[in-house]
């Protein structure tokens, strides 16, 4: 295979510790082709946007060849591109004009499970117990006279048991879908197979690849059970893990795997890194995961979860940096992504969801460390409560009755009727409707509106590549005291370069004085004397220097 773009786009191996790396959902992102749905032209064609808006990194969801049972998770095969999407050749044409732009491009990569319809799978089913096709996955006999019962007691995360029966007799381990079996990560032909899967993308051009379910390749010897005598389906995994490890997460050989992979990114130039999406029972065995010889990154929830007060996020905040202190990396900011409500409406909807949702993006992004925006985000999407069911395509709706669509519908690009722009003019309506509210929040809309949703993430990703305290340079974060319990200040200083950070989460607007000026607000400040007004639910930088 010919590469297309084998080397870097820039030398510099530590441009992952400071990025802002926006997540695209390349279904939802835009339409090249009029079908209704995202593709990779349709991602190539609006990169100029992204450049504009000031981020360093796409993460790109998967685009590998799929049923689409769970929205390209289910892989059956991680080296070609689902016709859905466009071909490799769109992929080269899109990594070459990103790289051309000063953007880096970051994959999905799914090694826990693969897809049903991955010939490895097909193979299985059509061999005897005990084959070796069958040993590349976690087949087993059932329990029961008969063994009509799964062999233990785990569930799915979409909701039911975690065990299919094949006709034979046997039943294999699906985590997430049945149509999604997990992989024996034990079996060499697994590990070798991904290795050359991760050298596949890298040869390719890719500057980092995001590790899907990283803590779950592997599970417990003999598959015991997990003993919790009454568990939710659809439950967050961070609920289970606090009631102790699971047999089937964060188990300590998993580490065996990063420590193969990481030789393989250090071997290509220009700072190639993974980050592991890991659930882990502590802070600290979530730590385990970064390091020289493992993974670069993780993501840290505990941001995305925090509560709407100055006690959550602050500590939230110094536990994470603390956490980045004793691995020696940086800290992954996040508010949104692909599996959780977006923030706007978590944080109450409507303009106080707004409000709030732009104060904690103003928060973010002037912490150090990495920031993960979510697509739509800096529109101030909120989520599709109303969409209806017919239309859903979670595949833990139809088992659980809880649905990660509604944060998934296309963006809105432009004009006042749906699809907004997401596809060419006379395009077919987008795979998930969007409201007819969305007018007034596409990017045209937006763009050049002074106060509007856009230009605030325009303005406050400008200053943060611009401003030294703001820099990977920079200090870390001095928290200052304030004039309430629901109010958070913090400085960070580079030289002479001081900015200060002022989130106001209390029930009373507060003055705001000897800062310096005001730089970027997430509301409209009102000038008091030598000080400034902050509204409730907002947040505000200033500069001195």
């Amino acid at each position: 295979m010919t590469a297309s773009n084998p080397t870097p786009l820039t030398s510099d191996d530590d441009w992952w510790r400071s990025a802002v790396v926006y997540q695209v959902y390349v279904r939802s992102f835009a339409d090249s082709n009029g079908d209704g749905v995202g593709d990779l032209r349709g991602v190539r064609e609006r990169l100029p946007y992204l450049r504009d808006l000031g981020v360093d990194a796409l993460w790109l969801t998967p685009f590998y060849t799929s049923p689409m049972v769970d929205g390209g998770y289910d892989v059956a095969d991680y080296r070609d591109v689902d016709p859905m999407f466009g071909t490799l050749t769109d992929f080269d044409a899109m990594i070459t004009d990103a790289h051309a732009l000063g953007l880096r491009i970051i994959v999905d990569l799914v090694p826990n499970h693969t897809s049903s319809a991955h010939p490895w799978f097909t193979a299985a089913l059509a061999a005897a117990p005990g084959s070796p096709e069958r040993a590349r996955y976690l087949f087993a006999e059932g329990r029961g006279v008969d063994g009509e019962l799964p062999p233990n007691d785990w569930e799915s995360i979409f909701g039911g048991p975690a065990w299919t029966r094949v006709p034979d007799g046997q039943w294999y381990l699906h985590l997430f879908d049945p149509a999604q079996p997990d992989l024996d990560w034990r079996h060499p032909e697994v590990r070798a197979e991904f290795e050359d899967v991760l050298r596949f993308w890298l040869d390719r051009g890719v500057d980092g690849f995001r590790i899907d379910v990283a803590h779950g390749m592997i599970k417990a010897e003999g598959l015991p059970d997990v003993g919790f005598s009454s568990m939710t389906t659809g439950r967050r995994q961070s609920e289970l893990l606090g009631k102790g490890r699971l047999p089937y997460f964060d188990q300590d050989e998993v580490h065996e795997i990063y420590r193969a992979w990481r030789p393989i990114l250090d071997s290509y130039p220009g700072g190639r890194m993974a980050v592991a999406e890991a659930w882990a029972e502590t802070p600290q065995r979530l730590a385990r995961y970064i390091g020289p010889d493992e993974l670069h990154q993780a993501f840290s929830f505990d941001f995305l979860e925090a509560t709407w007060s100055a006690d959550s996020f602050r500590k939230v905040i110094d536990t994470a940096l603390a956490e980045a202190t004793i691995v020696g990396a940086p800290t992954t900011w996040v508010l949104s992504n692909h599996d959780k409500r977006r923030h706007v409406t978590r944080y109450g909807d409507g303009e106080v969801g707004l409000r709030r949702a732009r104060a904690a993006s103003l928060l973010m992004l002037a912490l150090p460390g990495c920031a993960y925006l979510y697509q739509g985000e800096e529109l101030g999407l909120p989520e599709v409560l109303d969409l209806p069911d017919e239309l859903r395509q979670d595949p833990s709706f139809l088992r659980t009755g809880e649905s990660r669509d509604g944060c998934r519908v296309p963006i809105p690009w432009s004009g006042e009727l749906a699809p907004y722009g997401f596809g060419p003019e006379g395009s077919e309506p987008s795979w998930l409707p969007a409201p007819a509210t969305w007018a007034a929040l596409s990017v045209a809309a937006q763009s050049g509106v002074p106060g509007s949703t856009l230009e605030l993430y325009r303005t406050a990703l400008g200053i943060r590549h611009s401003h030294p305290a703001l820099g990977p340079d920079a200090g870390e974060v001095n928290w200052l005291e304030t004039t309430g319990p629901g109010v958070l200040a913090f400085r960070r200083a580079a030289g002479e370069a001081e900015l200060t950070c002022v989130v106001n989460l209390s029930d009373a607007e507060v003055l705001i004085d000897g800062y310096g000026r005001p730089v970027a607000a997430s509301a409209e400040l009102t000038e008091q004397g030598a000080g400034h007004v902050l509204p409730v639910d907002a947040a505000a930088w200033f500069d001195r220097r």
